[in-house]
């Protein structure tokens, strides 16, 4: 964001461009929104109840975003993004470890689906990974 307000593009810095104050609107409420969702899943597993629906909405969520963040991040910079100037780069690349690693968004998907609809609509256990 702070980069946002250096950042001058037709003679106006890009931060007061009403798209890029959406995306920032955007950016913030899924933000919160993925806090929710990962402080919802750990209230439930600290009170021991069940949470691996939970678990895995908050973490397919949560990887997605950073994605989808750290693209947004990328795009602020313009073409210093993708330089090694500007740490936005190495957290673009860093953010995918979160949708391919300890389980992939399809994976949390599975998990999702199988809570929902039960094991014998999606082949496998409630909670299987």
């Amino acid at each position: 964001m702070e980069y946002t307000r250096e950042r001058v593009q037709f003679n106006t810095r890009i931060c007061d461009f009403q798209g890029v104050r959406f995306d920032f609107a955007d950016w913030w409420t899924r933000i919160e929104a993925g806090k929710h969702l990962t402080y919802h899943a750990a209230m439930l597993r600290q009170a021991g109840k069940p949470h691996s629906k939970e678990a895995a909405m908050a973490k397919l969520y949560c990887s997605e975003l950073a994605a989808w963040a750290t693209t947004k991040a990328v795009q602020f910079h313009g073409g210093y993004g993708y330089t090694s100037e500007y740490p936005v780069e190495r957290l673009m690349r860093d953010s995918k470890i979160g949708e391919i690693g300890e389980g992939t968004s399809e994976i949390q998907r599975t998990v999702i689906a199988r809570h929902l609809l039960g094991p014998e609509m999606t082949g496998g256990e409630v909670g299987a990974t």
